[in-house]
């Protein structure tokens, strides 16, 4: 499966915690029940009956599915340490940016006669810390992969393409078929 772009901003924020999440299923799910403030609540955003969210709070279950393992943590993740993750957050939004590593297929729109077939690179590029704001609060707002996408690739385009807008003004770049894509603070 192709990693998404929001995926990447999340686990990119998650490399900031300063403290490991809860590591058993019983400790994840009293958390949940905790951030969630009852154990309906904590049910409804795992997918499973209010029932087996109490089991697993009084340990009686204590191995879960494989798939509702991965919901389990995923939940967990969202909302640990917020104050950490908005920290980090603030800090490549305003000082530091953010690291865009990607495999994809980049294609360009320029002048007549200077267009370049698309092809797949391999890019790194540091991106300024607009791009980094744009893209938290695009998927804060719940926009779509290729909406981040966008994101991304404007800031590549400006960053790696046309080297901090001081060349090849007007060219366009496309970011398909990404194969890889990874971004650290």
């Amino acid at each position: 499966m192709v990693d998404s772009l929001g995926d990447s901003l999340d686990r990119a924020l998650e490399g900031a915690f300063t403290r490991r999440i809860p590591q058993s299923a019983q400790a994840q799910m009293k958390y949940l029940v905790k951030q969630l403030k009852g154990t309906k609540a904590a049910a409804q955003a795992l997918g499973i009956s209010q029932r087996t969210v109490e089991r697993y709070v009084k340990g009686q279950l204590k191995r879960p599915r494989q798939d509702l393992r991965g919901r389990i943590e995923h939940e967990v993740k969202k909302r640990w340490q917020p104050q950490v993750r908005a920290r980090a957050r603030q800090k490549a939004a305003s000082t530091d940016g953010l690291v865009v590593s990607t495999r994809a297929r980049f294609g360009f729109t320029a002048a007549p006669g200077t267009t370049d077939d698309a092809r797949i690179r391999d890019i790194t590029q540091a991106l300024p810390p607009e791009y980094a704001e744009q893209l938290f609060t695009a998927r804060e707002q719940g926009a779509t992969e290729q909406q981040l996408q966008q994101i991304a690739a404007d800031g590549l385009a400006r960053m790696y393409f046309r080297a901090d807008n001081t060349r090849a003004h007007g060219l366009g770049v496309e970011f398909t078929d990404v194969e890889q894509i990874q971004i650290e603070l």
